[in-house]
């Protein structure tokens, strides 16, 4: 008897979870490729730049240039981090491990 009481309390607050999604209008949004970030930031706040890299191997001798600047809280910095953290997760378990040093990935043709 006491799972029955339990059962009803926890699917109320599912649908109360569903209910309180945030909507979304992405309309407006407007969409960049980046292959370079930068992350500095203050007691207060946390900034994220990125930018294209026109030489990935090597250090660049062009200066990179930011297209798009991130200004946030450190608190939705960490649910960034989580959300970044369980979307590459299900990436690498569905398609392999990610290498994120470029000179471990180039392939080397037999002379």
């Amino acid at each position: 008897m006491a799972d029955e009481k339990k059962e009803p309390k926890e699917a109320q607050a599912a649908n109360q979870q569903e209910q309180q999604r945030v909507q979304v209008d992405d309309h407006n949004a407007s969409c960049s490729y980046a292959n370079f970030c930068r992350v500095t930031g203050t007691p207060e706040e946390l900034i994220i730049d990125f930018g294209l890299n026109s030489q990935p191997f090597g250090v660049p001798t062009e200066p990179v240039v930011i297209t798009q600047r991130l200004v946030t809280n450190y608190y939705t910095a960490k649910r960034l981090l989580h959300a970044l953290h369980l979307s590459v997760q299900r990436h690498e378990q569905a398609f392999g491990p990610l290498e994120t040093d470029v000179q471990k990935r180039v392939v080397q043709k037999p002379s």
